[in-house]
């Protein structure tokens, strides 16, 4: 059995997609010049230490728990960023000016408990910043779901964000209640215009797959790869350019 599907390369396929999200999340952010940060999924840490140098923080931790993700984060780190291997779901720290996590949280259940602990871990004034997708009725997800169900039976995991996330006005109820009573919480629509549905495999294969991606054999999970791509043909057919509408839910808040 494989070990942490996790491919930086493959992810990384479509960054110029994944980077837009990050950077308007990020563009919800006070500045706060030398402010401590912590990137909660910080993945190639790439982003991290360009955010670091965006906002002028004073010290930046990023936590990941993929080895593959922080063995190519290593080359991004330097005396004031670094990275360290963690769970995003049981994360605890102290003092933080910045807690920041983009399309990482969906990975983990109960936001309400894993959110509470974000936000113990900041400093007086702090601010939390999180962006997670929520497409998981598009047929990119569906398609996948249904495939997990066939290979896998009761074993298939299920689509995490389905599963874990919440409503819009369902985080900003939940903010509110931590105590950020300044806030903002939107969803927004990604138009990404990619060549073809083939692409869309490619996309999945970079994030959503990984979660059927480590309960198969390599061989196993190739006859996957292509049983799906053929249904998603079916299902989308062959439009070039493919229209890939991608929604996700941006969250800020401040204690000031």
């Amino acid at each position: 059995m494989p070990g942490s599907p996790w491919d930086p390369d493959q992810y990384g396929l479509f960054s110029a997609e994944r980077e837009q999200p990050f950077w308007d999340l990020a563009g919800l952010l006070e500045a706060r010049k030398g402010a401590s940060l912590v990137d909660l999924g910080c993945g190639d840490g790439r982003l991290t230490a360009a955010l670091h140098r965006r906002i002028g923080a004073g010290r930046t931790l990023g936590v990941d728990s993929s080895p593959e993700m922080l063995a190519r984060a290593a080359s991004a780190a330097g005396t004031e960023v670094s990275f360290t291997s963690g769970d995003i779901a049981t994360w605890h720290g102290s003092g933080v000016d910045i807690v920041f996590s983009n399309a990482a949280l969906q990975w983990v259940g109960n936001h309400t408990a894993v959110l509470g602990r974000w936000r113990e871990s900041l400093a007086p004034g702090g601010q939390l910043a999180v962006q997670v997708p929520s497409n998981w009725d598009h047929a990119s997800h569906l398609v996948l779901t249904e495939l997990a169900r066939e290979h896998l039976g009761d074993d298939a995991p299920p689509d995490p964000v389905a599963a874990n996330v919440l409503k819009p006005e369902e985080y900003s109820r939940l903010l509110y209640e931590l105590g950020f009573k300044r806030q903002q919480v939107r969803m927004q629509v990604y138009t990404h215009i990619l060549p073809d549905a083939e692409a869309l495999v490619e996309w999945m294969k970079g994030t959503s797959m990984n979660r059927v991606k480590g309960l198969l054999a390599p061989d196993e999970y190739a006859d996957f790869v292509e049983v799906y791509k053929a249904r998603i043909l079916e299902r989308l057919g062959c439009q070039k350019p493919f229209f890939y509408p991608f929604k996700r839910i941006l969250m800020w808040g401040s204690l000031h």
